[in-house]
């Protein structure tokens, strides 16, 4: 059983989606299509000469234009699909992600498609007959467009061999988490005190969580005069069944009961792991990058190398923060909703412990994670430092 979902939770996977820009492009290629060439048939527009040998040469031209287009696209993106895969299996098949999210892949094949849906409708719009006037103009944009796709191919094959590169994968997950964690919300420099739990919100359906909106389940929280905390943190696994919110008494009243479908849509599970707010995701792509390397049958130190300098980076802009803690208050400091972020300990885990374990016979990658954990402890809060400790005491005993 699916849960409705929120309109900002829908757009948001339109926004993300790799069809939209390609889509946007076939339409106002159609559209435009279709009011260049009504227009022309209409108006008599001083444009003559595009294609001398009348509505046959015009037939010919827009038929190799369809063709080679269909033929072009075709080729070009199942050679892409496939080194895609290379690549996601060399690395981590989380990596794929970021390819279908770029701009420029998806506008490029925008551009291929748009050619030929203009190219077909200005044929379907010819005449029959050879002493009736061309659509010259559109011939002329059909023309252009074709130009246009072998300029967009040219550049494609530069940002495509420059995006799969590991330096350029390690580099774009790096910022794709940097921007992810300026977005975090400001620590609360006050501790949640919850009341007793007066109700527990099951999840219905199994997956991953992606995204919550905690400020639509403060208003909910404030309807029914209780406060709400989410038990999963964004990017853990809930079963069907397992506890997903719980309802929590305010103290000087009595909370009514939260609808569960309302509850629900909060929450946004799916199947896979996504950017935002699971900040855990751009560690474990990274640490997947740095295991593989460091594989026997990869055996890339430097990649490993270049993917902890960026994990540690990320660790050190953390280790500054407080714990990932989300909370909404009303002007009386009662709380309302609670969100609980990836802890310290755990990207820690992820990202020193993991890593020293593959990296037993590598010398060069255990001296980098010392350096590493010596450094967070220089910089990192108190509340960060007891699990620093502890990374920095299995560092000493190594040796």
């Amino acid at each position: 059983m699916s849960r409705p979902r929120t309109m900002s939770s829908r757009l948001s996977d339109v926004r993300e989606s790799f069809w939209l820009v390609p889509a946007t492009f076939s339409v106002s290629a159609l559209a435009a299509a279709i009011g260049l060439t009504a227009l022309e048939l209409q108006l008599n527009l001083p444009v003559e000469g595009i294609v001398p040998s009348g509505p046959a040469g015009a037939r010919s031209l827009l038929s190799s234009i369809i063709t080679a287009m269909i033929s072009f696209t075709a080729l070009v993106f199942s050679i892409t699909v496939v080194a895609l895969q290379l690549a996601s299996s060399q690395y981590s098949p989380r990596v794929l992600r970021t390819f279908l999210q770029d701009r420029i892949i998806q506008a490029t094949l925008g551009t291929f498609v748009a050619t030929f849906l203009f190219a077909m409708v200005v044929l379907a719009a010819l005449p029959a007959r050879d002493d009736q006037r061309l659509p010259e103009l559109s011939l002329a944009v059909s023309i252009a467009l074709v130009l246009c796709s072998s300029g967009t191919f040219i550049y494609y094959l530069h940002h495509i061999t420059t995006v799969m590169r590991v330096s350029h994968i390690i580099g774009s997950i790096g910022a794709q988490t940097r921007r992810s964690i300026a977005r975090l919300p400001p620590p609360d420099e006050l501790p949640a005190v919850f009341g007793k739990v007066t109700q527990t919100v099951p999840a219905t359906t199994p997956g991953m969580v992606n995204n919550t909106d905690i400020a639509l389940l403060a208003r909910l929280a404030r309807e029914h005069d209780c406060a709400i905390s989410i038990v999963p943190t964004p990017g853990d696994f809930v079963v069907a069944g397992a506890p997903l919110l719980r309802v929590h008494q305010v103290a000087g009243s009595t909370p009514r009961p939260v609808p569960t479908d309302r509850a629900e849509q909060c929450v946004i599970i799916s199947v896979e792991r996504t950017p935002g707010q699971d900040l855990g995701f751009g560690f474990r792509q990274l640490a997947d990058i740095a295991e593989r390397a460091l594989s026997p049958a990869v055996n890339d130190v430097t990649t490993a190398v270049r993917a902890l300098q960026e994990s540690h980076d990320l660790l050190r802009r953390l280790a500054t923060r407080p714990g990932p803690t989300h909370t909404v208050r009303d002007d009386d400091g009662t709380v309302r909703a609670q969100v609980n972020g990836t802890s310290y300990e755990a990207l820690l885990a992820m990202t020193i412990d993991d890593i020293r374990l593959v990296a037993r016979q590598q010398p060069r990658v255990r001296r980098l994670l010392d350096t590493v954990v010596r450094d967070l402890a220089a910089v990192a809060l108190p509340v960060h430092q007891s699990a620093i400790n502890r990374r920095l005491s299995q560092s000493g005993n190594s040796h």
